[in-house]
């Protein structure tokens, strides 16, 4: 497997881990807000300077490419794609959607596989971005800035599997979303030492992006809907 060098910075926390072999070689990361800018820096270097004194070569940058927040996201892509043109090594995007329900499917004591994992990253006010998926990753809804209402996940409701909420969009789900298999997942954030599954499955597959043309993924660049009814698998 290779040595990636793995950076989230699409929420309110701030993290890098230097991987390889499916195992976290380093890592650094602080959850006290949005403090990207000043410590993302330090936080690669602790990845770097342990490479170097185990004498290791990084193969290829992973990054958090959203959605989430514009400024985290803009700071994030612009330090990984420097990195991968400095060091001289493919780039890879992670979408952040996925990377939280990877963390989520690990961090269930006995899952049944039945599970529909819904990802809520924070906008404003009563507004998340956010999609639905099973346990092989495959989408059941599509990704979209949702507000949320009484009606909001109706069709994933009403198949009657369990559904997983997470994130730091979830806790003001609570009071809108009651229905007796909802189940709401605390303390999911997107974290870089949750990449290593999906940032070593892409390298794997050669799935890498142009470090001179990425960009993040807003998903706001549209104004927000109000589904009500979304379909499974479209």
């Amino acid at each position: 497997m290779a040595v990636i060098l793995n950076i989230e910075t699409s929420a309110q926390a701030c993290s890098a881990a230097l991987t390889a072999e499916g195992m976290v070689l380093a890592h650094r990361e602080t959850v006290e807000g949005r403090n990207q800018a000043t410590l993302l820096s330090d936080f690669i270097k602790t990845c770097l300077d342990h490479a170097a004194d185990h004498e290791i070569k990084v193969e290829a940058v992973a990054v958090s490419m959203g959605p989430g927040s514009y400024t985290g996201l803009r700071i994030g892509l612009s330090e990984a794609k420097g990195l991968a043109y400095a060091l001289g090594v493919p780039l890879i995007g992670i979408d952040t959607l996925e990377l939280m329900t990877v963390a989520t499917m690990f961090a269930l004591p006995e899952p049944t596989g039945e599970e529909i994992f819904v990802p809520m990253v924070d906008a404003r006010r009563m507004e998340v971005y956010t999609g639905a998926y099973d346990f092989a990753l495959e989408p059941l809804m599509p990704q979209q800035a949702l507000i949320l209402d009484t009606d909001s996940y109706s069709s994933l409701l009403a198949t009657g599997r369990p559904v997983l909420f997470f994130g730091d969009g979830s806790g003001k789900a609570k009071d809108v979303i009651t229905a007796p298999n909802a189940r709401f997942v605390p303390d999911i954030l997107p974290m870089a030492v949750d990449m290593l599954a999906l940032s070593e499955k892409a390298y794997a597959e050669r799935r890498f992006i142009d470090p001179a043309y990425s960009v993040p993924n807003y998903i706001k660049d549209f104004q927000a809907t109000r589904p009500k009814n979304s379909v499974i698998g479209g």
